[in-house]
């Protein structure tokens, strides 16, 4: 039985005791969880971050990531999917949410060279292709420069709650808040240019083609992708006090909410939590009393969901075994099989995906938790949380989740669920 499986027996007998794991103990454990991201899958070249490890070898984790010739002729597809290089713009907006809530209950000086460094990569995602407002997915270490072309509205959703998140932390400074304001100006002005009924509401990739996949449409979308497009709008508003925008977030945003009243169940927690921080962002710059009522309830609607979410993955990890959750991620150029997904390549990595996706959903799924209203954390949500975390060998962990843990852990000592 893993450590895991064996913690999780336990949190109903936790919770009921009302005592939990030291604080001390576990304190400790995410401090090496933070080492562990920063050393393992932090690319200092382009100051972004990885999606997986493919080796626990000090200085081959990421020997996998694609070289500058294959990214220049997008190989093995235009998203750079199951590269290692697919996420980065997500990881960046998610980790610059961590840092400001970090920030928020430590004060660390050091986080604010940590914070510019995290800043510095989404820049580099949004500038260094030469296309205004096009925020790709990552950037090649090997030349600090090629990117793949087909971004997603994933990838935009993290990128702008992140730089609005360390706009308004005590984290930036004047300068930095300059630059974000230009950066998401950008971004809002790509949208207001390229999400029109004539392109299908698609910002299009870098090269102003038609993204073939339908994951750059934002409007006329699911549910769960509906506030997207006014948040960012809202976002750039805020931070410029332009008015083209704040017009784009009016017109947009009361039938966003409408249609985001019922998003499926069934949606895996990375959708989720991208629905909870778009409406997490409108709902603070919402200025109407009732819409700003509508928009609480719908993130406390997302919260049920992802309550159920984290319950079903915390029992699916308890099954796993300990080398299981130590599995690595492949070379993704000799996988065996790979999946043609309209017309892109894509290599699939067996069996590890589960692994890498189920230590993703758990940190994100515990994250939505403490979105809104903390103190709907239940004793069992909180035990299942310090299982969750505690249950964890950060040493040998090659997934990206960690990322989630640590924001799932300091969003929950902001929101004083766990002790600050």
């Amino acid at each position: 039985m893993s450590r895991f499986s064996k913690l999780l027996t336990l949190i109903s007998l936790i919770a009921s005791a009302g005592v939990g794991s030291s604080n001390a103990e576990l304190s400790s454990r995410m401090d090496r969880a933070w080492e562990v991201t920063w050393s393992r899958f932090y690319l200092p070249q382009v100051q972004t971050f990885g999606d997986y490890l493919s080796s626990y070898e000090a200085g081959r984790e990421q020997a996998h990531l694609p070289t500058a010739e294959e990214v220049k002729r997008q190989y093995p597809n235009p998203c750079g999917y199951s590269t290692g290089m697919e996420d980065g713009a997500i990881l960046g907006g998610a980790m610059l949410s961590l840092l400001c809530d970090r920030f928020a209950v430590t004060g660390e000086e050091s986080l604010r060279a940590d914070a510019k460094k995290v800043f510095e990569g989404l820049r580099r995602c949004v500038t260094v292709h030469g296309v205004s407002g096009f925020v790709a997915r990552n950037v090649c270490p090997e030349d600090g420069k090629s990117v793949y072309i087909n971004s997603s509205r994933d990838q935009v959703t993290h990128f702008v709650h992140g730089l609005w998140q360390y706009y308004h932390s005590p984290l930036s400074d004047e300068a930095g808040r300059k630059e974000i304001a230009g950066i998401l100006g950008d971004v809002a002005d790509r949208m207001i240019d390229f999400v029109t009924p004539e392109n299908d509401y698609d910002f299009c990739r870098a090269d102003g083609k038609r993204c073939p996949l339908g994951i750059c449409r934002m409007w006329e979308v699911q549910a769960h992708e509906a506030a997207r497009l006014p948040m960012i709008y809202a976002a750039a508003a805020d931070v410029t006090g332009e008015e083209r925008y704040r017009a784009q977030w009016r017109h947009y945003v009361s039938d966003a909410i409408e249609q985001s009243a019922t998003p499926e169940p069934d949606k895996p927690a990375y959708a989720l939590l991208q629905m909870q921080i778009s409406l997490e962002l409108l709902h603070t710059l919402e200025p109407d009393p009732a819409l700003k009522a509508t928009i609480h309830d719908r993130m406390v609607h997302v919260r049920g969901l992802a309550a159920r979410r984290f319950a079903g993955t915390l029992e699916k990890l308890a099954k796993k075994s300990p080398e299981d959750m130590r599995m690595l991620g492949p070379d993704w150029r000799h996988v065996p099989e790979w999946k043609n997904q309209k017309g892109y390549p894509n290599p699939q990595w067996g069996p590890y995906r589960e692994i890498w996706h189920l230590t993703r959903e758990a940190g994100e799924a515990a994250l939505i938790l403490l979105m809104v209203d903390p103190g709907l954390v239940t004793a069992t949500e909180r035990e299942s949380l310090c299982a969750l975390l505690d249950g964890f060998d950060y040493e040998h962990n090659s997934s990206c989740g960690i990322i989630y843990h640590l924001a799932a852990y300091w969003k929950a000592r902001r929101q004083e669920v766990l002790p600050r």
